[in-house]
């Protein structure tokens, strides 16, 4: 394993470099971090890389497979190619002990962002009044209008909306909260780089003139089904409330609507048509717990002292990824959809040791889902 070929021991330089090695949420990434600081826990990988055992104060647990996990992204690891690229965007790295740090990250404990990739003013991310707003991509007329007015009002009232940047509720309240003349904050999956999804560039590009487009993954990286699932726990983290305004049974947007639970974040959800079925999941978080918002008078109240809701956790991520563990799902969303992978190359993509990604092919192989081609696999 040669020498890291930037200053390992700049912390902030650190801090980025953890964001590139593990995938958003690894909670292990997160204790070796916490227990270290970024400098000296990535001087303990390099040294575990070549073969060199260490403990980990206050630490007692076998870290092979993690090390195995990042090791693969180690061997070509250079930050300073994608802060290149980030300061030709003219974004920000913000790391946390920085101003502009949101402490409202810290609720997430172990699986908190080591770093921030930043396009826009990074000082918008640590707002007083924040809410999130989140919904189905696949969003009704109804639903849209509802959610850029909710936005705009909140807007006015002085909060900064935070959301997604997808198609649907989320661009809608992104344009409401913009149109209201505020600033709003849209999280990304994948690094600052591409705004995703294309159709949206546009409006994540007005996003960034009047507030933040933000992401945990460095640039170059590309937003997957496992990025979007993570990257919904720092969209309820950086809300003082969530509320979903439109989501069908099984969308994705119930996901930060668990998230923002699991951090006694309040949760509401704005009611639909009884007969619409892109109402249904909102119904459903109402019935478990949820409170019932129509305007933005009432998630401000949720949001201060008086809100106390809780919702059960729905099931969420329908498809592609239906039925599988967490780490056959990455393996499988690493799989490119019209071509084949080396299992070496997947290792890399989704963030997991050899071994690990070897045994998740073998009963994707078992279960009809993927299938040898040559020395690579592909999805069958």
């Amino acid at each position: 394993m040669p020498d890291l070929p930037f200053d390992a021991g700049d912390a902030r330089l650190a801090a980025a470099a953890w964001s590139r090695l593990v995938e958003p949420g690894d909670t292990a990434a997160g204790i070796l971090v916490s227990r270290l600081g970024p400098v000296a826990a990535l001087d303990w990988l390099v040294g575990a890389a070549r073969g060199r055992p260490a403990a980990v104060p206050g630490e007692e647990r076998p870290w092979e497979a993690a090390v195995a996990r990042w090791v693969p992204r180690l061997e070509n690891l250079d930050v300073r190619r994608e802060l290149e690229v980030l300061h030709r965007l003219g974004g920000t790295l913000v790391v946390p002990g920085e101003p502009g740090w949101p402490t409202a990250l810290a609720d997430l404990g172990e699986g908190a962002p080591f770093a921030l990739w930043v396009r826009g003013d990074p000082t918008v991310l640590a707002a007083s009044r924040t809410a999130a707003l989140v919904g189905a991509r696949a969003a009704t007329a109804y639903g849209q209008r509802a959610a850029a007015d909710l936005a705009g009002a909140l807007t006015e009232a002085g909060t900064v909306v935070v959301s997604g940047g997808a198609y649907g509720i989320d661009a809608a309240a992104h344009r409401g909260a913009l149109a209201a003349g505020g600033p709003t904050v849209a999280v990304l999956a994948g690094g600052v780089d591409r705004l995703y999804p294309a159709g949206n560039a546009a409006l994540l590009e007005a996003v960034e003139s009047d507030g933040a487009v933000v992401a945990e993954v460095p640039p170059g990286c590309a937003p997957s089904r496992s990025r979007f699932l993570a990257r919904n726990r720092l969209i309820a983290a950086l809300g003082a409330v969530t509320v979903v305004v439109e989501a069908a049974w099984r969308s994705g947007a119930l996901s930060t609507a668990t998230r923002a639970a699991e951090l006694a974040r309040p949760v509401g959800a704005v009611p639909g048509p009884i007969t619409s079925m892109a109402s249904v999941g909102c119904h459903r978080l109402l019935r478990e717990g949820a409170v019932c918002v129509t305007d933005a008078a009432e998630v401000l109240e949720l949001a201060g002292p008086v809100g106390s809701a809780t919702v059960a956790e729905p099931a969420v991520q329908a498809g592609l990824l239906d039925g599988l563990d967490d780490v056959a799902a990455r393996v499988l969303d690493a799989l490119p959809a019209r071509s084949a992978a080396p299992a070496e190359n997947l290792a890399r993509t989704a963030g997991l040791s050899a071994a690990e990604v070897r045994s998740a092919l073998g009963l994707l192989e078992l279960a009809g889902r993927v299938r040898r081609h040559g020395s690579a696999w592909r999805r069958t």
